[in-house]
Protein backbone atom coordinates (compact mmCIF):
# COMPACT_ATOMS: atom_id res chain seq x y z
CA UNK A 1 0.00 0.00 0.00
CA UNK A 2 1.27 3.60 -1.01
CA UNK A 3 0.52 5.89 1.92
CA UNK A 4 0.75 9.69 0.33
CA UNK A 5 -0.28 12.55 0.50
CA UNK A 6 -1.02 15.10 -2.00
CA UNK A 7 -1.68 19.08 -1.18
CA UNK A 8 -1.06 18.52 2.68
CA UNK A 9 -4.53 15.65 2.32
CA UNK A 10 -4.26 12.09 3.02
CA UNK A 11 -4.02 9.80 0.09
CA UNK A 12 -2.72 6.36 -1.78
CA UNK A 13 -1.11 6.34 -4.77
CA UNK A 14 -0.90 3.49 -7.37
CA UNK A 15 1.35 3.48 -10.69
CA UNK A 16 3.68 2.18 -13.55
CA UNK A 17 6.29 3.70 -15.25
CA UNK A 18 3.73 5.85 -17.83
CA UNK A 19 0.89 7.11 -14.91
CA UNK A 20 0.65 7.90 -11.15
CA UNK A 21 -2.77 7.57 -9.99
CA UNK A 22 -3.65 9.66 -6.73
CA UNK A 23 -6.83 9.07 -4.69
CA UNK A 24 -7.58 11.17 -1.46
CA UNK A 25 -8.73 9.31 1.35
CA UNK A 26 -11.62 12.01 2.01
CA UNK A 27 -13.94 12.16 -0.44
CA UNK A 28 -12.10 9.44 -2.46
CA UNK A 29 -10.91 11.92 -5.23
CA UNK A 30 -9.02 11.16 -8.18
CA UNK A 31 -6.76 13.56 -7.67
CA UNK A 32 -3.63 12.75 -10.22
CA UNK A 33 -3.97 11.14 -13.49
CA UNK A 34 -0.06 12.26 -13.78
CA UNK A 35 1.22 11.96 -16.87
CA UNK A 36 5.23 10.76 -16.17
CA UNK A 37 6.63 11.75 -19.18
CA UNK A 38 5.26 14.96 -19.81
CA UNK A 39 4.94 16.08 -16.15
CA UNK A 40 1.33 16.70 -16.72
CA UNK A 41 -1.83 16.16 -15.03
CA UNK A 42 -5.16 16.88 -16.60
CA UNK A 43 -7.53 16.84 -13.71
CA UNK A 44 -8.15 20.27 -11.88
CA UNK A 45 -6.10 21.44 -8.68
CA UNK A 46 -7.53 23.86 -7.11
CA UNK A 47 -5.46 27.60 -6.27
CA UNK A 48 -7.11 27.43 -3.23
CA UNK A 49 -5.50 25.42 -0.14
CA UNK A 50 -7.33 22.23 -0.03
CA UNK A 51 -8.11 20.35 3.25
CA UNK A 52 -10.20 17.27 5.09
CA UNK A 53 -13.60 17.86 4.42
CA UNK A 54 -13.98 16.68 8.14
CA UNK A 55 -12.31 19.55 9.47
CA UNK A 56 -13.99 22.12 7.48
CA UNK A 57 -16.18 24.17 9.77
CA UNK A 58 -17.54 27.76 8.86
CA UNK A 59 -16.50 29.91 11.44
CA UNK A 60 -12.91 28.71 11.30
CA UNK A 61 -12.71 28.68 7.47
CA UNK A 62 -14.57 31.77 6.15
CA UNK A 63 -12.31 31.42 2.99
CA UNK A 64 -14.37 28.35 1.81
CA UNK A 65 -17.35 30.50 2.09
CA UNK A 66 -20.77 29.18 4.02
CA UNK A 67 -23.16 27.23 1.81
CA UNK A 68 -23.54 23.84 1.21
CA UNK A 69 -21.52 23.51 -1.30
CA UNK A 70 -18.40 24.89 1.08
CA UNK A 71 -17.37 21.32 2.74
CA UNK A 72 -17.21 19.46 -0.64
CA UNK A 73 -14.99 23.38 -2.41
CA UNK A 74 -13.13 22.90 0.93
CA UNK A 75 -11.17 19.54 -0.63
CA UNK A 76 -12.03 19.14 -4.09
CA UNK A 77 -9.72 18.14 -6.28
CA UNK A 78 -9.92 16.29 -10.06
CA UNK A 79 -12.36 13.84 -10.27
CA UNK A 80 -14.75 13.38 -7.50
CA UNK A 81 -18.21 11.05 -7.31
CA UNK A 82 -21.91 12.66 -7.39
CA UNK A 83 -23.99 10.68 -5.54
CA UNK A 84 -27.48 10.10 -4.41
CA UNK A 85 -28.08 13.73 -5.48
CA UNK A 86 -26.14 16.15 -8.73
CA UNK A 87 -26.41 19.66 -7.88
CA UNK A 88 -27.68 21.45 -4.86
CA UNK A 89 -29.52 20.11 -2.10
CA UNK A 90 -33.56 21.33 -1.25
CA UNK A 91 -33.42 23.77 1.57
CA UNK A 92 -34.83 21.50 4.00
CA UNK A 93 -31.96 18.74 2.78
CA UNK A 94 -29.61 21.38 3.38
CA UNK A 95 -30.52 22.50 6.80
CA UNK A 96 -30.24 18.43 7.68
CA UNK A 97 -26.44 18.79 6.61
CA UNK A 98 -26.31 17.52 3.09
CA UNK A 99 -23.81 19.57 0.80
CA UNK A 100 -23.94 19.96 -2.93
CA UNK A 101 -23.84 16.45 -4.56
CA UNK A 102 -24.10 14.39 -1.86
CA UNK A 103 -21.98 12.88 0.84
CA UNK A 104 -19.67 10.68 -1.87
CA UNK A 105 -17.96 13.49 -1.79
CA UNK A 106 -17.05 14.07 1.35
CA UNK A 107 -17.49 10.67 3.19
CA UNK A 108 -13.99 8.88 4.66
CA UNK A 109 -12.91 6.26 2.13
CA UNK A 110 -11.34 2.97 3.47
CA UNK A 111 -8.68 2.24 0.88
CA UNK A 112 -6.11 -0.83 0.32
CA UNK A 113 -3.90 -0.73 -2.65
CA UNK A 114 -1.08 -2.92 -3.44
CA UNK A 115 0.60 -4.08 -7.07
CA UNK A 116 -1.09 -1.55 -9.37
CA UNK A 117 -4.94 -1.94 -7.76
CA UNK A 118 -7.17 -0.10 -5.40
CA UNK A 119 -10.02 -0.58 -3.86
CA UNK A 120 -12.11 2.21 -2.31
CA UNK A 121 -14.55 1.96 0.13
CA UNK A 122 -17.70 4.32 1.87
CA UNK A 123 -20.59 3.92 3.62
CA UNK A 124 -23.14 7.09 2.89
CA UNK A 125 -25.10 7.06 6.23
CA UNK A 126 -28.20 9.47 4.89
CA UNK A 127 -27.68 8.11 1.67
CA UNK A 128 -28.06 4.57 2.80
CA UNK A 129 -25.44 3.43 0.14
CA UNK A 130 -22.25 1.91 -0.03
CA UNK A 131 -20.16 2.86 -2.31
CA UNK A 132 -17.30 0.25 -3.65
CA UNK A 133 -14.29 1.73 -6.52
CA UNK A 134 -11.96 -0.41 -7.56
CA UNK A 135 -8.87 0.92 -9.97
CA UNK A 136 -6.73 -1.01 -11.70
CA UNK A 137 -2.94 0.00 -13.64
CA UNK A 138 -1.40 -2.45 -15.24
CA UNK A 139 2.52 -2.20 -16.04
CA UNK A 140 2.84 -0.07 -19.16
CA UNK A 141 -0.38 0.72 -19.76
CA UNK A 142 -1.55 4.15 -19.71
CA UNK A 143 -5.34 2.96 -19.03
CA UNK A 144 -7.00 3.14 -15.45
CA UNK A 145 -9.55 0.47 -15.36
CA UNK A 146 -12.45 1.76 -13.01
CA UNK A 147 -15.27 -0.39 -11.23
CA UNK A 148 -17.79 1.18 -9.09
CA UNK A 149 -20.96 0.03 -7.48
CA UNK A 150 -23.29 1.48 -5.43
CA UNK A 151 -25.32 -0.63 -2.72
CA UNK A 152 -28.96 0.03 -1.71
CA UNK A 153 -28.79 -0.62 1.99
CA UNK A 154 -32.15 0.18 2.21
CA UNK A 155 -35.39 -1.45 2.10
CA UNK A 156 -37.00 0.65 -0.24
CA UNK A 157 -36.28 1.28 -4.24
CA UNK A 158 -34.83 4.55 -5.11
CA UNK A 159 -34.54 7.21 -7.88
CA UNK A 160 -31.02 8.16 -7.34
CA UNK A 161 -28.15 10.76 -9.41
CA UNK A 162 -24.86 9.16 -10.30
CA UNK A 163 -22.23 11.06 -12.25
CA UNK A 164 -18.88 11.22 -12.36
CA UNK A 165 -17.71 14.97 -11.56
CA UNK A 166 -14.02 14.71 -13.84
CA UNK A 167 -12.92 18.46 -14.03
CA UNK A 168 -10.09 19.12 -15.81
CA UNK A 169 -7.63 22.37 -14.91
CA UNK A 170 -4.83 24.62 -15.85
CA UNK A 171 -2.03 24.54 -16.33
CA UNK A 172 -3.31 21.82 -19.15
CA UNK A 173 -6.48 23.79 -19.84
CA UNK A 174 -5.38 26.69 -21.47
CA UNK A 175 -7.72 29.40 -23.36
CA UNK A 176 -8.60 28.99 -27.25
CA UNK A 177 -6.11 25.81 -27.36
CA UNK A 178 -7.25 22.89 -25.82
CA UNK A 179 -9.34 20.94 -27.85
CA UNK A 180 -12.34 18.30 -27.20
CA UNK A 181 -14.54 15.50 -28.50
CA UNK A 182 -17.54 13.87 -27.27
CA UNK A 183 -19.66 11.24 -28.40
CA UNK A 184 -22.49 13.73 -28.28
CA UNK A 185 -25.81 13.92 -30.28
CA UNK A 186 -28.86 16.23 -28.93
CA UNK A 187 -27.75 18.88 -26.08
CA UNK A 188 -29.30 21.98 -24.12
CA UNK A 189 -27.87 24.76 -22.33
CA UNK A 190 -28.75 24.42 -18.40
CA UNK A 191 -32.64 26.65 -17.72
CA UNK A 192 -30.81 29.27 -15.60
CA UNK A 193 -28.22 31.63 -15.57
CA UNK A 194 -26.05 31.12 -12.94
CA UNK A 195 -22.75 33.23 -14.37
CA UNK A 196 -23.62 36.69 -12.80
CA UNK A 197 -24.80 37.39 -16.17
CA UNK A 198 -21.06 36.81 -17.85
CA UNK A 199 -21.90 33.76 -19.77
CA UNK A 200 -23.13 33.64 -23.47
CA UNK A 201 -24.48 30.95 -24.11
CA UNK A 202 -28.68 31.02 -24.58
CA UNK A 203 -30.04 30.13 -21.60
CA UNK A 204 -31.97 26.70 -22.29
CA UNK A 205 -31.09 26.45 -25.95
CA UNK A 206 -31.80 23.38 -27.58
CA UNK A 207 -29.14 21.98 -29.66
CA UNK A 208 -26.84 19.42 -31.70
CA UNK A 209 -22.98 19.33 -30.45
CA UNK A 210 -20.69 21.37 -30.48
CA UNK A 211 -22.27 24.47 -32.33
CA UNK A 212 -23.88 25.86 -28.82
CA UNK A 213 -26.58 29.39 -29.46
CA UNK A 214 -25.11 32.64 -28.11
CA UNK A 215 -27.59 35.08 -26.49
CA UNK A 216 -26.61 37.73 -28.57
CA UNK A 217 -26.31 35.74 -32.07
CA UNK A 218 -23.95 33.02 -33.80
CA UNK A 219 -22.96 30.42 -31.97
CA UNK A 220 -20.23 28.46 -29.37
CA UNK A 221 -17.92 25.80 -31.04
CA UNK A 222 -17.59 23.61 -27.94
CA UNK A 223 -14.67 22.04 -29.30
CA UNK A 224 -12.28 24.40 -28.20
CA UNK A 225 -11.87 25.87 -24.69
CA UNK A 226 -13.14 29.59 -24.98
CA UNK A 227 -10.71 32.33 -25.75
CA UNK A 228 -12.58 35.20 -23.26
CA UNK A 229 -10.91 36.13 -19.82
CA UNK A 230 -14.13 35.71 -18.49
CA UNK A 231 -16.58 32.72 -19.33
CA UNK A 232 -18.99 30.16 -17.30
CA UNK A 233 -22.00 27.96 -18.71
CA UNK A 234 -23.28 24.44 -18.62
CA UNK A 235 -24.59 22.31 -21.69
CA UNK A 236 -25.93 18.86 -21.25
CA UNK A 237 -24.92 16.50 -23.72
CA UNK A 238 -26.93 12.78 -24.86
CA UNK A 239 -24.55 10.32 -25.84
CA UNK A 240 -24.88 9.04 -29.18
CA UNK A 241 -27.41 6.37 -29.18
CA UNK A 242 -26.31 4.33 -32.36
CA UNK A 243 -23.28 3.71 -30.12
CA UNK A 244 -22.73 1.17 -27.20
CA UNK A 245 -19.48 2.88 -25.46
CA UNK A 246 -19.41 6.71 -24.83
CA UNK A 247 -16.71 8.97 -24.37
CA UNK A 248 -14.67 12.56 -24.20
CA UNK A 249 -11.51 13.78 -25.02
CA UNK A 250 -9.40 16.55 -24.36
CA UNK A 251 -5.87 17.38 -26.17
CA UNK A 252 -3.24 20.29 -25.52
CA UNK A 253 -1.61 21.11 -28.13
CA UNK A 254 0.83 22.68 -26.03
CA UNK A 255 2.18 19.66 -24.22
CA UNK A 256 0.74 17.37 -26.88
CA UNK A 257 -1.14 15.53 -23.81
CA UNK A 258 -4.72 13.37 -24.57
CA UNK A 259 -6.50 12.51 -21.96
CA UNK A 260 -9.98 11.25 -21.49
CA UNK A 261 -12.49 8.67 -20.29
CA UNK A 262 -14.65 6.07 -21.79
CA UNK A 263 -17.90 4.28 -20.86
CA UNK A 264 -21.04 2.44 -21.52
CA UNK A 265 -24.03 4.56 -22.63
CA UNK A 266 -26.38 2.63 -20.87
CA UNK A 267 -24.42 3.33 -18.20
CA UNK A 268 -24.21 6.52 -18.13
CA UNK A 269 -26.11 8.51 -21.11
CA UNK A 270 -25.45 12.22 -20.17
CA UNK A 271 -21.91 13.86 -20.10
CA UNK A 272 -22.73 17.83 -18.79
CA UNK A 273 -20.25 20.21 -20.03
CA UNK A 274 -19.49 22.90 -17.10
CA UNK A 275 -16.80 25.88 -17.90
CA UNK A 276 -15.90 28.09 -14.85
CA UNK A 277 -13.12 30.41 -15.93
CA UNK A 278 -12.54 33.28 -13.99
CA UNK A 279 -16.59 33.82 -13.66
CA UNK A 280 -17.21 33.25 -9.76
CA UNK A 281 -16.07 36.20 -7.51
CA UNK A 282 -16.82 34.87 -4.41
CA UNK A 283 -15.03 32.43 -1.93
CA UNK A 284 -12.88 30.39 -2.84
CA UNK A 285 -13.07 31.20 -6.14
CA UNK A 286 -12.15 34.56 -6.35
CA UNK A 287 -12.20 35.23 -9.94
CA UNK A 288 -9.27 32.84 -10.11
CA UNK A 289 -10.06 29.56 -11.65
CA UNK A 290 -9.97 27.81 -15.02
CA UNK A 291 -11.71 24.85 -14.91
CA UNK A 292 -14.37 22.63 -17.27
CA UNK A 293 -15.97 19.81 -16.39
CA UNK A 294 -16.49 16.75 -18.11
CA UNK A 295 -19.45 14.82 -15.80
CA UNK A 296 -20.52 12.29 -17.14
CA UNK A 297 -23.41 10.26 -15.61
CA UNK A 298 -27.08 9.00 -15.15
CA UNK A 299 -28.71 12.69 -14.87
CA UNK A 300 -28.48 15.51 -17.65
CA UNK A 301 -28.73 18.97 -15.30
CA UNK A 302 -27.48 19.79 -11.78
CA UNK A 303 -30.46 19.80 -10.04
CA UNK A 304 -32.20 19.21 -6.74
CA UNK A 305 -33.58 15.57 -6.10
CA UNK A 306 -37.25 16.75 -6.40
CA UNK A 307 -36.28 18.79 -9.73
CA UNK A 308 -34.90 15.62 -11.24
CA UNK A 309 -37.55 13.54 -10.46
CA UNK A 310 -40.04 15.97 -11.49
CA UNK A 311 -38.46 16.24 -14.52
CA UNK A 312 -38.02 12.60 -15.45
CA UNK A 313 -36.92 13.14 -19.21
CA UNK A 314 -35.10 14.85 -21.54
CA UNK A 315 -35.16 13.96 -24.98
CA UNK A 316 -36.94 11.18 -24.15
CA UNK A 317 -34.21 9.61 -21.95
CA UNK A 318 -34.48 9.39 -17.61
CA UNK A 319 -32.95 12.12 -15.91
CA UNK A 320 -32.03 9.36 -13.05
CA UNK A 321 -31.43 5.92 -12.25
CA UNK A 322 -33.51 3.51 -9.94
CA UNK A 323 -31.71 1.24 -7.72
CA UNK A 324 -33.42 -1.37 -6.06
CA UNK A 325 -33.31 -2.15 -2.33
CA UNK A 326 -31.38 -3.92 -0.84
CA UNK A 327 -29.21 -4.23 -4.50
CA UNK A 328 -25.99 -3.39 -5.85
CA UNK A 329 -25.58 -1.93 -9.45
CA UNK A 330 -21.99 -2.04 -11.22
CA UNK A 331 -20.22 -0.28 -13.81
CA UNK A 332 -17.57 -0.07 -15.60
CA UNK A 333 -15.60 2.87 -17.21
CA UNK A 334 -11.88 3.60 -18.42
CA UNK A 335 -9.52 6.82 -18.19
CA UNK A 336 -6.49 7.15 -19.98
CA UNK A 337 -4.07 9.47 -20.49
CA UNK A 338 -0.97 9.20 -23.70
CA UNK A 339 0.00 11.74 -26.11
CA UNK A 340 -0.82 12.53 -29.84
CA UNK A 341 0.19 14.63 -32.47
CA UNK A 342 -3.80 16.07 -32.66
CA UNK A 343 -6.84 15.26 -31.07
CA UNK A 344 -8.81 11.52 -32.37
CA UNK A 345 -12.20 11.89 -33.33
CA UNK A 346 -13.35 8.73 -31.71
CA UNK A 347 -11.80 6.49 -29.04
CA UNK A 348 -12.90 3.25 -28.35
CA UNK A 349 -12.15 0.63 -25.19
CA UNK A 350 -12.34 -3.28 -25.13
CA UNK A 351 -12.29 -3.38 -21.29
CA UNK A 352 -8.34 -3.76 -21.09
CA UNK A 353 -5.35 -2.05 -21.00
CA UNK A 354 -5.55 -0.55 -24.05
CA UNK A 355 -7.69 2.03 -26.52
CA UNK A 356 -8.13 2.44 -29.67
CA UNK A 357 -8.15 6.02 -31.16
CA UNK A 358 -9.26 7.03 -34.73
CA UNK A 359 -8.76 9.81 -36.58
Amino acid sequence: MSEATFRGRKAVRIENEHLRVTVTKEGGHIAELFHKATDVNPLWTPQWPSIEPSTYDPVKHPEYGRDAESRLLSGILGHNLCADIFGGPSAEEAAAGLGVHGEASVAPYEIAASAGEMTCRATLDEAQLRVERKLRLSPGSQVLRITESLENLSATDRPIAWTQHVTLGAPFLQRGITQFRISATKSKVIEIDFTEGKGVQKTAAEFTWPHCPRRDSGTLDLRVYPKELVSAGFTTHLMDPAHEQAFFMAWSPASKVLAGYVWRRSDFPWLGRWEENCCRTQPPWNGREITCGMEFGVSPMPETRRQMVERGKLFGVPAFRWIPAKRRVQVEYCAFVTTADKIPESVTWGGGDSVGLSA
